[in-house]
């Protein structure tokens, strides 16, 4: 799976070994994906942003993932992380609804932009809901590119 779907500039950041081989098992679906591969700092234009790939993902996946972002936006100061979350192609569950609420609350303190990419796969009214619960603004964008560009501007 490529790490973008439109051509930007943006590279993968170093991640300790421990990270980048953590496997997580699909619940009982008898797969596994590489959280790492999911929820990774890339660095665009000199920046660094933390990328969020849910795309094409099952709702337990986009549980799972959604899940260990906190482990991962933690690791920087308050109020100091870009994020890009791509939702293309994913699915949702009650449950993957409940933790990427969860997860918006919880990481309010530590971001500084967030943006949206394939918010066409949310549940209907599901993008303004978040929004009113969390109190914070996603601004949705086509491909990944404009998302980081518009991300690292000041």
């Amino acid at each position: 799976m490529p790490l973008f779907h439109d051509p930007v500039t943006a590279k993968p950041e170093a991640l300790s070994t421990n990270k980048r081989t953590a496997l997580s098992t699909n619940k009982g679906t008898g797969t596994t994906f590489c959280i790492a591969d999911r929820v990774l700092f890339v660095t665009h234009q000199g920046k660094s942003v933390l990328l969020v790939d849910v795309s094409d993902c099952s709702a337990a996946e986009v549980e799972e993932t959604l899940r260990a972002v906190p482990d991962f936006v933690t690791t920087r100061s308050l109020g100091s992380v870009l994020t890009l979350s791509d939702f293309t192609g994913a699915s949702f569950d009650a449950e993957a609804i409940r933790v990427i609420k969860e997860t918006a609350v919880f990481d309010k303190l530590y971001v500084k932009k967030s943006a949206f990419t394939g918010i066409e796969s949310f549940p209907k009214g599901f993008y303004e809901d978040l929004k009113s619960f969390s109190r914070r603004d996603f601004p949705p964008f086509k491909t990944r590119g404009e998302a980081l560009t518009w991300l690292v501007k000041d």
